[in-house]
């Protein structure tokens, strides 16, 4: 079995695709569906060994991927590594700005230590990824740009730090669509809500099953997202058919951003909503397994 993407095939032949984070969760979601259109995809991330997996996946699938671990927060690392790929490839035809991270606090509990931290990982690396992405490549060829945000509307309440990246790196989006576009180069980003992802094995499985339930009653369309939902709408901005939209924020969250928050309104069980499940080597956290064979998710 393969990717089953809704693009065409052969959509990226040719061309070659930066993503961060691709190792795990949606990065390398959205990894896997590149490849599967032809494309060349430069997987980045801290972790070599997730990189290494996440490669030999591709290769096995008939993709055709490399890897180059590095932490993007670093300014002359990315720089090098820029360099490094052009050397390689020659151009850079798309950059998704996958790679972030945080961790649930209060506002009252985060330490400058902390809050710095993330700002960095959502904010900080992917402006610089982007800058030298452009200034190396895009500026003389075009190209397009999808930074990966969150689902902020409305404050992220105990994800206070990387609300307030995610907001930063919404407008960077659009101030970069602005000076870019007389270059040719597209800047979007994309907002996941609840996602089904390996992700939340970063968080603790009790945790998890206290919440997820909860998350989901607050969706209109009530449920988790897939990954494969979140991978489509990047891989569609990338491609030629997005060619005239520039400096917008999707937003893919089931509707959670509206905020139904009334007491006139609750979200009941949806009985038109279809799932996206075109990953085929998706893997979801135990807990998440659980939740769903209880019938909770």
């Amino acid at each position: 079995m393969s990717y089953q993407s809704q693009l065409r095939p052969g959509s990226f032949a040719g061309q070659t695709l930066l993503v961060t984070g691709g190792g795990s969760g949606i990065g390398r979601c959205i990894a896997h569906e590149l490849a599967s259109l032809d494309a060349h995809v430069v997987l980045i991330g801290r972790s070599p060994e997730k990189l290494e997996k996440t490669a030999e996946e591709i290769q096995a699938d008939g993709g055709d991927c490399s890897l180059y671990s590095l932490d993007i927060r670093d300014e002359e690392r990315v720089r090098e590594t820029v360099a490094t790929i052009l050397q390689d490839r020659e151009r850079i035809h798309g950059l998704v700005n996958n790679a972030g991270g945080q961790f649930p606090a209060p506002l009252e509990q985060i330490k400058s230590k902390g809050f710095e931290a993330v700002v960095r990982s959502n904010l900080l690396g992917g402006f610089l990824m982007a800058r030298e992405v452009f200034v190396q490549s895009m500026k003389n060829n075009g190209g397009s740009i999808v930074n990966i945000t969150a689902d902020n509307a409305g404050g992220m309440p105990m994800m206070g730090h990387s609300g307030a990246a995610r907001a930063g790196m919404e407008n960077l989006t659009q101030s970069a669509a602005i000076e870019w576009a007389a270059h040719g180069v597209r800047v979007n980003a994309v907002a996941p809500g609840y996602i089904l992802s390996s992700g939340f094995d970063t968080y603790d499985p009790d945790f998890l099953r206290e919440l997820l339930p909860g998350f989901r009653d607050s969706i209109p369309l009530y449920r988790l997202g897939e990954e494969a939902e979140i991978s489509g709408a990047v891989c569609f901005l990338l491609s030629d058919a997005a060619s005239y939209i520039t400096g917008q924020t999707l937003r893919i969250d089931g509707g959670s951003s509206l905020n139904h928050h009334s007491p006139l309104w609750r979200p009941v069980p949806s009985r038109g909503s279809r799932r996206f499940t075109g990953f085929h080597r998706s893997n979801k956290p135990q807990v998440v397994r659980e939740l769903e064979a209880e019938g909770k998710l």
